[in-house]
């Protein structure tokens, strides 16, 4: 199954500068949980925002630059080779950034969306779920609180058939 993972503003935002607009510890945890043990797919700007790879996790970097190289990470030219990397009975996660998900969005089987109740001024942005593409399939709502500035809610959409 191939598994978009994102945390999205109400108006899409992803990032800026690089960067995250928000720092809310639960979808950490709850990335790193839904993540851990699997292939991570990500762009090379992804990566690069990382002070260092994930831990348990396989690395897939798609970057158009012939020579870049990361030790214990596999580089990859596009989202095709990247997903041929993969074990094929094993879920696989593309972690972003914006242009990834982009690419990835029309092949995708779910999508695991932590909706960040707030709108952000933004560089990077995730595409438009398309309702009539997409089955909102579960729904867990979090208020905002000491550790966390906003109201968010865990979102899991499966592919209509």
């Amino acid at each position: 199954m191939i598994i978009l993972i994102a945390a999205v503003a109400e108006n899409n935002a992803l990032g800026k500068n690089n960067d995250l607009l928000w720092h809310l510890p639960n979808d950490f945890k709850h990335f790193k949980e839904t993540t851990s043990g699997h292939h991570i797919i990500m762009g090379r700007k992804t990566f690069e925002s990382f002070p260092k790879p994930l831990p348990n996790r396989t690395h897939i970097i798609i970057t158009r630059q012939k020579d870049y190289h990361y030790n214990g990470c596999i580089v990859v030219q596009n989202i095709e080779k990247a997903i041929w990397a993969c074990p094929k009975e094993e879920d696989i996660y593309i972690i972003g950034g914006g242009e990834i998900y982009k690419q990835s969005i029309s092949i995708a089987d779910k999508l695991e969306i932590t909706l960040v109740h707030h709108t952000f001024e933004a560089d990077v942005f995730f595409p438009e779920i398309d309702l009539t593409v997409w089955k909102l399939t579960s729904e867990i709502f979090c208020p905002k609180d000491e550790k966390h500035l906003y109201d968010y809610t865990f979102q899991t959409f499966i592919r209509k058939k």
